[in-house]
């Protein structure tokens, strides 16, 4: 009699990352807006989820190495019966991923993301918007882009320190319970932040205002703009934001610091509040002041001084070595150049010198024919500017037009510290391990639609995490972490590891089963529910 065949898959975290696709809905949505007309056997729903799991496997497959990355996954448990690994294709990706950026990538994610709020329960408080960079490789045919204003693949400011390729900018607006982007738009890749967040308020936010019904709209540096804050205060939509330090104004805020009293804040802050009306809308100022961000720079602070003071000196000495016709002239220049000063203080003086019709030294008695002047001094640092300097190490202004009693100073500053979620999101899309490495697609549009997938991904990867926090708190249960020490808190990246080396496997044509989970796998699966549990069956 011969020996049944054993066949052996590769389950590991996967199953946990179809099961919440599944659960909330995600090819359904997709395939109740993209259609596929029959005969087919993978939908553009399916062929969405199977990217979401490529991208959250941390392969890095390209597209053509789709059928790759399944042939040892259990891909039916994972997306439907009846499919398998070579209908994974890059046909099928490739028109999927047409039929999303035809039906405008933006608009269908915020759609897409709306619902899955809403079935979590996510009540936010604070949108987070921020921007990022991406660089593509290939060349592009970017005529008709520019002609019809399409998604430009082209150079700008990289944040990625990749100045010479081609890049395509990506814009997200996050809740800030769970850090799940609920809004993405595509942008060329020269495109200015502070115009791009402009844009987004004008035409995008009251919609996500109604949608999400969140507090405030927190953003960086670029989000204080006067046009921007004036379309806020129009749509009186409060904000929470930076304010860049070229300002005038916030340099002079600055430089009163040291005659401030500071509130202690907590974690080594201190702040006080300060009334503006900048771009005539009325709002108040936090100043802020971080001893850790103080003690950093004072360290660049240091060398900063004696290379800006050894710079200025030595144009000091150019200016003593120079000459001048008369005294106004000098006079003059003296003042011009000790107002340019930021950091020496000058004792000097403008001095007259005799010349002499001929070479040599001068006969006694002998009459100059004229004078010419120059200065002569010493220089030394400010001791009061290098003062200054450090006492305004390590601050920064935020800005609310929240004028409410309620709004605490230690509360203003933890709103715009969420920040950190959107940030925490454009580091796992740049991860070396995620698809972004293969921006490489015969279309910019698809790679616009590329975009929408990882911006999924990172939106099933925020919820997983949120359900598995938030299920271990309520049934008072916890995993080990890293130091195999008890967590109610365990990202979601670690969950996945623990997760590794979990098989399907089969045995002849007998029902496939899944190996023995771990204690800590159990106790996920249970806090996840039932779903989740049938999936690891």
């Amino acid at each position: 009699m011969p020996t049944p065949a054993i066949a052996i898959r590769n389950l590991d975290h996967l199953g946990l990352v179809a099961a919440l696709c599944q659960e909330l809905g995600i090819a359904r949505m997709i395939d109740a807006v993209l259609p596929k007309t029959p005969p087919y056997k993978v939908s553009h729903g399916e062929a969405l989820v199977a990217m979401i799991l490529n991208g959250l496997g941390f392969h890095s497959s390209t597209l053509h190495m789709f059928p790759q990355f399944f042939a040892n996954k259990p891909v039916e448990r994972l997306i439907g019966p009846g499919i398998c690994a070579d209908d994974l294709n890059d046909d099928v990706l490739g028109r999927c991923l047409d039929a999303l950026f035809e039906a405008d990538v933006s608009t269908l994610y915020q759609v897409m993301a709306e619902q899955v709020v809403e079935r979590l329960e996510l009540k936010s408080t604070a949108v987070h918007l921020d921007i990022t960079s991406f660089h593509v490789d290939g060349a592009y045919d970017q005529t008709d882009g520019e002609k019809l204003g399409k998604l430009q693949l082209v150079r700008g400011y990289s944040r990625d320190h990749r100045p010479e390729l081609n890049q395509v900018i990506l814009e997200l607006i996050c809740e800030n319970q769970a850090g799940l982007p609920i809004y993405m738009q595509a942008l060329s890749g020269n495109s200015n932040d502070t115009k791009a967040f402009a844009q987004t308020v004008r035409r995008h936010l009251s919609s996500l205002k109604a949608a999400q019904e969140s507090r405030y709209l927190v953003g960086d540096a670029a989000l204080y703009c006067a046009d921007t804050l004036q379309l806020l205060a129009q749509q009186q939509q409060l904000f929470v934001t930076r304010v860049p330090v070229t300002l005038n104004e916030a340099k002079r805020a600055v430089a009163t610091i040291g005659t401030q009293s500071l509130v202690a804040l907590g974690n080594g802050y201190h702040g006080c509040w300060q009334s503006a009306n900048y771009a005539d809308v009325a709002q108040r100022w936090l100043l802020v002041r971080s001893e850790q961000a103080s003690h950093r720079e004072q360290q660049t602070l240091a060398k900063n001084l004696l290379k800006d003071s050894t710079r200025e000196l030595k144009a000091f000495n150019k200016l003593c070595a120079q000459r001048f016709a008369c005294e106004a002239d000098a006079q003059a220049e003296l003042a011009r150049f000790a107002a340019s000063l930021n950091l020496l203080q000058l004792e000097a003086e403008v001095v007259s010198e005799p010349l002499y019709a001929g070479r040599g030294r001068p006969q006694k008695g002998e009459v100059p024919v004229s004078y010419q002047f120059h200065i002569k001094g010493l220089a030394a640092s400010s001791l009061a500017r290098v003062a200054e300097a450090r006492n305004q190490t390590g601050v920064f202004i935020l800005a609310t037009n929240d004028h409410s009693e309620t709004l605490t100073m230690v509360e203003l500053l933890a709103i715009y510290k969420a920040q950190q979620n959107v940030e925490r999101g454009f580091r796992f899309l740049k991860s070396p391990e995620f698809l972004t490495s293969s921006l490489y697609l015969k279309k910019p549009e698809r790679i616009e639609a590329l975009l929408m997938v990882m911006t999924s991904s990172l939106m099933i990867y925020a919820a997983l995490e949120h359900r598995i926090r938030q299920g271990l708190v309520e049934q008072n249960r916890s995993v080990a972490d890293m130091k195999k020490k008890p967590t109610q808190k365990p990202t979601a990246r670690w969950i996945f590891l623990r997760f590794g080396g979990v098989h399907e496997y089969q045995l002849g044509e007998a029902p496939p089963q899944v190996t023995g989970l771990t204690v800590d796998q159990q106790i996920i699966l249970d806090v996840l529910g039932e779903r989740y549990r049938q999936i690891y069956s």
